[in-house]
């Protein structure tokens, strides 16, 4: 087996993003390995309401901070609930598109493997939505293993 020292996992919150987070720890236990966990908060569109442009880029800007405060507890949430507490986690939280974000950070961080989630869409909801893990895995400079957990409902 390769030895992996830097495991990254995007998580999205749902059920089958928590059970590739364990997968995760588990390799990082394995190879003694330093895991990070990593969340994108999606662009947020800007409305332009008939107010002034200042009170709008203020509710932005709060709206911004809400989702960023929100997304640190609910991943150091996961990371306590589903990491082995003998492993040192580092949790980065990035606002934009997720897949661009995962490479990047994989290519920055010069990590070994990134362990990532699958939700198993198909049809016309894949067509709309895209897979993030899919484009992880074109974008990614490293292994890439996905998990797909098709009995968890989303």
């Amino acid at each position: 087996m390769l030895p992996f020292k830097k495991i990254l996992c995007p998580i999205d919150f749902s059920e089958p993003s928590h059970e590739a987070l364990k997968v995760a720890s588990e390799l990082a236990m394995k190879f003694e390995a330093e895991l990070t966990v990593i969340h994108a908060i999606p662009d947020i569109p800007k409305a332009t309401p008939p107010d002034p442009a200042i009170e709008a880029t203020e509710t932005y800007l709060q709206y911004q901070r809400e989702l960023e405060r929100d997304s640190q507890r609910l991943l150091s949430d996961a990371v306590h609930r589903f990491t082995s507490h003998e492993l040192k986690v580092r949790e980065i939280i990035e606002s934009g598109d997720a897949a661009l974000i995962v490479a990047k950070i994989a290519e920055e961080e010069d990590a070994d493997l990134v362990v990532l989630s699958t939700h198993g869409r198909t049809g016309w909801r894949r067509f709309v939505f895209g897979s993030v893990a899919e484009r992880i895995v074109r974008h990614a400079q490293c292994p890439v293993l996905t998990i797909q957990t098709p009995h968890i409902a989303e």
